[in-house]
């Protein structure tokens, strides 16, 4: 346990800015943005992504997961702050090359948490393989298809978040 906290440490304090932009470059970033829009066409839910490349110091020492991260981040993005209360974010723990997804009430109460699960897992596997925009892609892919059947378009609503990737 003690020997998987120091490897867990390490991988953070060596993960550098400059190595999340090298991994999410420029292209990248506005490929899922415009993935992320075209998602957005076909229902009236709301995505956000979001990449951190590591957690602080004080987070790492206190054990923080990246569920409980992306839980604080769901919050901080506003996420949560929709007409019909469906914003889904996609938040990406790269040094731990973990991903969460955080889903607002109006859709957390119709998809399971099982098919949340297999769009992480199915990231994950992805970015074990260095294929992180294909990842992110078919993610947001898979959860425009969730959100096409629960929050179809044409029911009323607007592009109330930002489709822009965030880099923390």
């Amino acid at each position: 346990m003690v020997m998987a906290n120091l490897q867990r440490m390490a991988r953070h304090l060596l993960m550098t800015h400059w190595r999340v932009r090298r991994t999410f470059p420029r292209e990248t970033l506005l490929a899922i943005e415009q993935a992320i829009a075209t998602s957005e066409s076909t229902h009236i839910g709301q995505l956000r992504f979001a990449v951190e490349g590591a957690l602080s110091w004080s987070g790492l020492l206190k054990g923080l997961s990246a569920r409980d991260r992306a839980i604080e981040v769901f919050s901080q993005l506003r996420v949560w702050d929709t007409e019909h209360n469906n914003g889904v974010l996609i938040y990406l723990l790269l040094a731990d090359r973990s991903v969460e997804i955080v889903a607002d009430r109006g859709i957390h109460a119709k998809v399971q948490r099982g098919e949340w699960d297999a769009i992480c897992r199915e990231m994950e596997d992805a970015f074990r393989r260095k294929e992180f925009q294909l990842g992110v892609l078919r993610g947001i892919e898979a959860i425009g298809n969730l959100l096409a059947r629960y929050f179809p378009a044409g029911v009323g609503g607007t592009d109330e978040l930002l489709n822009t990737p965030v880099i923390l």
